[in-house]
């Protein structure tokens, strides 16, 4: 649980709170031109990738190895299984 006090506020009262977007810099933002999503970029290899259902379990590692793996920050817990399914293809070949 987090420490943090929740407050009520009124929608009226919300509408007031002002926001920190900055407007002013959205508004002179420009389009990047090395964004994959555009026009130009080529989906003729593309291929859709399904990956078998994940399954909860408890596991023990050597810590130096945990603190290696979150010390890459959020999602380690993603490449020790990127990791572990790499050695099993070549275990399988």
């Amino acid at each position: 649980m987090s420490d943090e006090i929740l407050t009520r506020i009124s929608l009226s009262e919300a509408l007031k709170v002002k926001g920190k977007t900055d407007w002013a810099r959205v508004a002179v933002a420009t389009d990047d031109d090395s964004d994959p999503t555009d026009d130009e970029f080529d989906w003729n290899n593309a291929q859709m990738m399904t990956f078998p259902a994940k399954q909860a379990v408890s596991i023990r590692l050597d810590d130096d190895i945990l603190q290696f793996f979150r010390a890459s920050g959020k999602g380690y817990q993603t490449r020790i299984n990127a990791v572990l399914r790499t050695y099993v293809a070549a275990k399988q070949r």
